[in-house]
């Protein structure tokens, strides 16, 4: 490692010029990642309502569908808006009222219970149902989406998962650089008061920068990435791998003692050091983010390929550009130096390791309320209920739902040779179901008042292409809920006897299979986090115990950390449940890696128990605390100025968790290791040196 640390140094003006040449490509392939706004669109493509989906956009040519809401206009206006959305691209066709009759035939006409649906007398407000013939988060879908809003002044409103997916993409957008900014400012400030030199945040924060550029420029492979992984990828590279750097600039203070005068030696040194600790606690990092990659909901895959990524770009950034910079701007940093403002921590060791039963006490006493929140969490799986309200498709389901009592709106997709009796029959039951405002086909128009030929063509072949047929379930429930939950289990058992291959999808069905599928992708990813930062700890530390009392101190702080909001009354969203064990895991297990290493050196040159366990506190306290700290800062700032609840929630999350490892790594950990010593030296590799071992006992005889 020594002569890697060496290379590094002499080509520390080559290496910089490098990495500025690279930002180039890494920003051009960053702006040409495309950013997926739809969380449904990661769902498995082998359940059936994936299926459903495919069959609507390859059979219908119907990809997305929105339904509007018009106000403070008469028929002749809302016909004449009809058109105009119609000639929109990728507008398919828009069913309203005249789709079924012309104007001149009075609305009275229609079946009983369909009249209302298209009209609210009383509210001076028609409804219509707008098809798209590209996907449901498709950037033409979007765009589409935004050109319709843009033909009326606030008087048609837009709902449907389109139209929220627009709003995310809108917010997202005008949200994401300052994400970074206020991460990198907070962190800045942090590491200012914490560290001994204004001006070396600066150049951490820039080496990161760039290591973050590479990771997202790189994206550009993959063709595509989510906005949550967008949105928290920088943020959390900055986290996770800040601590890095830390380590560096110590190693480099500590080996300029040991060669004065020689910065250049020193820095390869430090490198040589960095390499060897930080490689290893980066591997239990990527771990936690890769464990996500099990999950059959592929949102998982995306943000742990991502963030694996950025932290092989952070340690690799942290022994590369960071060392070339601060030898090239020495004087500089020199200039800044100052005195840390921080808390001296380094007497702590001897208090915890003398009270160590008061803490051991209290991870008893606090461990059963911990587990019981954790394990009764809420979460909400509904997106627009935690969107800000003056969001367009937030008042467009609000109009719904005041003005028409409507919620969410399901499709059927049925074979289109089903006996018109069946077909009846199937309506009958269908319209049966509670909740259940209309159901919207060819069969339910059909009224007695109304012969066959007065339908048109062109409305026919929207609901029916010969193939397959196509109905709309209006629902009086919302999606995520448990009644509309309940309603599609009603609707699939109906429309299953009468058509085995019949389907049901929407936003309400999708939604329903992703709160069963994210249930044991929760479990899983669990379970997988925590058997590979196992196996890691093991082979690192080179022992059988040690990895059962780290791990299991750190799912300590997880519990503490997820169980609080059940205490709370706090609702999370579905996504934190999963990612944030695991991210918390990986991301925090090393202050406890560094401080067992600490007290393993500590033992094995001879110190007893409680010198041993003092003295690695004491030394790696500091660290930890600037590390934990600096987690802190960054993702705390996020959480309280994002407004989309999803993100905000796991910003802050993930900042509580940081102060919460960083607890019970400097209390509960030192306690648990003065319990178990004599269990960790005789199942752990390097903590008896056999010659220490003599010598005291010559010594005591």
């Amino acid at each position: 490692m020594i002569k890697f640390g060496k290379g590094v140094v002499k080509f520390r003006i080559p290496i910089l010029i490098l990495s500025l040449v690279l930002l180039v490509p890494s920003i051009i392939g960053y702006v040409n990642t495309r950013i997926n706004y739809d969380i449904l669109s990661y769902l498995p493509k082998d359940i059936e309502t994936m299926k459903g989906q495919e069959i609507l956009l390859e059979e219908f040519g119907t990809g997305a569908f929105s339904v509007a809401v018009v106000e403070g206009m008469d028929d002749k206006g809302v016909a004449a808006l009809k058109k105009e959305i119609e000639e929109i691209n990728h507008v398919k066709s828009v069913l309203w009222y005249d789709s079924l009759l012309d104007l001149s035939i009075p609305m009275e006409l229609l079946p009983s219970g369909i009249e209302e649906k298209f009209e609210n007398k009383d509210k001076n407000a028609a409804l219509m149902i707008i098809m798209m013939d590209t996907s449901m988060s498709a950037d033409e879908t979007l765009d589409a989406v935004e050109e319709i809003r843009g033909l009326t002044d606030q008087q048609c409103l837009l709902s449907g998962m389109s139209a929220v997916v627009t709003d995310i993409k809108k917010i997202c957008n005008s949200e994401a650089i300052m994400y970074v900014v206020i991460a990198a400012g907070l962190s800045a400030i942090v590491l200012s008061l914490t560290m001994d030199s204004f001006l070396i945040p600066l150049f951490f924060l820039l080496s990161i920068g760039m290591a973050i550029i590479y990771n997202l420029g790189t994206n550009f492979v993959a063709g595509e990435i989510s906005f949550i992984t967008q949105a928290l990828a920088a943020v959390l590279q900055l986290a996770v791998t800040m601590d890095y750097s830390i380590f560096l600039w110590h190693s480099y203070q500590e080996n300029q003692g040991r060669f004065p005068g020689d910065k250049k030696r020193a820095m390869a040194h430090a490198i040589s050091n960095t390499i060897a600790s930080v490689v290893g606690s980066s591997i239990t990092t990527v771990a936690g983010f890769l464990a996500m990659c099990f999950m059959t909901f592929t949102l998982g895959l995306d943000l742990g390929i991502v963030m694996a990524k950025g932290v092989v770009f952070g340690v690799i950034g942290c022994v590369t550009i960071l060392p070339s910079m601060i030898l090239t701007f020495d004087r500089a940093i020199e200039k800044t130096r100052h005195r840390a403002i921080i808390p001296d921590l380094g007497r702590i060791g001897y208090f915890v390791t003398k009270k160590y039963v008061i803490f051991i006490v209290l991870f008893l006493l606090i461990l059963g309320p911990a587990l019981y929140g954790y394990t009764h969490n809420q979460v909400y799986y509904d997106l627009v209920g935690t969107l800000p309200d003056h969001l367009e498709s937030v008042m467009a389901n609000d109009e719904l739902e005041e003005d028409f009592s409507m919620g969410a709106t399901h499709v059927i997709i049925a074979d289109s040779g089903l006996d018109a009796k069946k077909s009846r029959a199937m309506l009958k039951e269908l319209k049966a179901v509670k909740g259940v405002k209309t159901v919207l086909g060819l069969d339910s128009v059909l009224g007695p008042a109304i012969p066959k030929e007065f339908i048109p063509d062109s409305y026919k072949e929207i609901l029916d292409n010969g193939k397959y047929q196509m109905m709309f379930i209006i629902s009086e429930y919302k999606t995520a809920s448990d009644e509309v939950n309940a309603q599609c289990d009603s609707i699939k058992e109906i429309i299953k006897q009468y058509d085995s291959s019949a389907m049901l999808i929407g936003e309400a069905p999708c939604t329903q299979d992703l709160i069963t599928i994210t249930d044991t992708d929760f479990k899983t990813v669990s379970a997988v986090s925590i058997v590979l930062i196992f196996i890691i700890i093991a082979v690192v530390l080179k022992s059988v115990s040690l990895p059962v009392i780290l791990v299991s101190v750190i799912e300590f702080a997880i519990f503490i950390n997820m169980g609080i909001p059940s205490y709370t009354g706090t609702v999370l969203p579905f996504i934190a449940s999963i990612v944030i064990g695991t991210i918390q895991l990986g991301a925090t297990v090393d202050y406890a890696i560094l401080m067992t290493n600490k007290y393993k050196k500590a033992r094995y040159q001879g110190a007893d128990k409680q010198e041993a366990i003092s003295s690695a506190l004491n030394s790696s306290l500091q660290s930890v605390f600037v590390s934990a700290l600096s987690f802190f800062a960054a993702t705390f700032g996020v959480g309280l100025y994002s407004s989309i609840d999803m993100i905000s929630s796991l910003c802050v999350l993930l900042a509580r968790g940081a102060i919460i490892s960083l607890l019970v790594v400097a209390f509960i950990l030192p306690a648990m290791f003065m319990v178990f010593d004599k269990l960790i030296c005789s199942t752990s590799a390097g903590f008896r040196n056999k010659e220490n071992k003599v010598k005291a006992k010559s010594a005591i005889s």
